[in-house]
């Protein structure tokens, strides 16, 4: 199974003149097109909810069940899936959004446990307790300044810097032009700069 590396990972999904796209093919039972498309759909998720939940504790571990959620909604999902026009990455990240919005709320409702201790870790790995605290200081910079931006900002931020999809990739999943996706993505740095400067 092939699995392509980079962001439009799912352009094959839509048909081009003459051709029977991979969505088509994996709605319609082909065992090797379903694999190749979920493979694809594993890893656009995977980036997507490290982008979104990278300053979560336990990130990594977070935005792998992120994905695999992600992987079991389109699953259910195909068989009714309709091509109406929109791209299936649009679809796909439609459903990753919401199921990264739900690991945001469950992890605001709950404790973090850890199992790991220090020191299970080389001294050379784990770093200072001051370490920690400006990395986690950091972190939470980082954080409210980019939450204080529109829902709008955030997504075009993390589609394009952090997830690395194209101006044209992320229009087709906002449903927007590639030049509007420029213009919002020059403001929400700016914004996101003058905040950091301002903080």
């Amino acid at each position: 199974m092939a699995v392509a590396t980079d962001p439009g990972a799912l352009e094959d999904c839509t048909p081009q003149a003459g051709s029977v796209s991979l969505t088509t093919r994996a709605r319609e039972g082909d065992e090797g097109a379903r694999e190749e498309l979920l493979a694809g759909v594993h890893r656009l998720a995977l980036r997507y909810a490290r982008a979104r939940l990278g300053t979560y504790p336990a990130a990594a571990e977070l935005a792998a069940d992120v994905a695999q959620e992600v992987c079991m909604a389109v699953l259910t999902a195909l068989p009714a899936y309709d091509d109406r026009g929109v791209p299936f990455e649009a679809f796909v990240y439609r459903i990753a959004a919401h199921k990264v919005a739900d690991a945001q709320r469950a992890h605001a409702r709950g404790p973090v446990t850890t199992d790991v201790h220090d020191e299970a870790w080389p001294r050379e790995l784990v770093g200072s307790a001051e370490d920690d605290v400006l990395a986690a200081d950091e972190a939470s910079r980082v954080r409210d300044v980019l939450s204080s931006l529109s829902e709008k900002h955030q997504e075009v931020l993390i589609l394009r810097v952090a997830v690395g999809l194209s101006a044209r990739e992320t229009a087709e999943v906002i449903g927007s032009t590639p030049g509007a996706v420029r213009v919002l993505q020059h403001r929400a740095l700016a914004a996101l700069r003058d905040r950091w400067e301002a903080g």
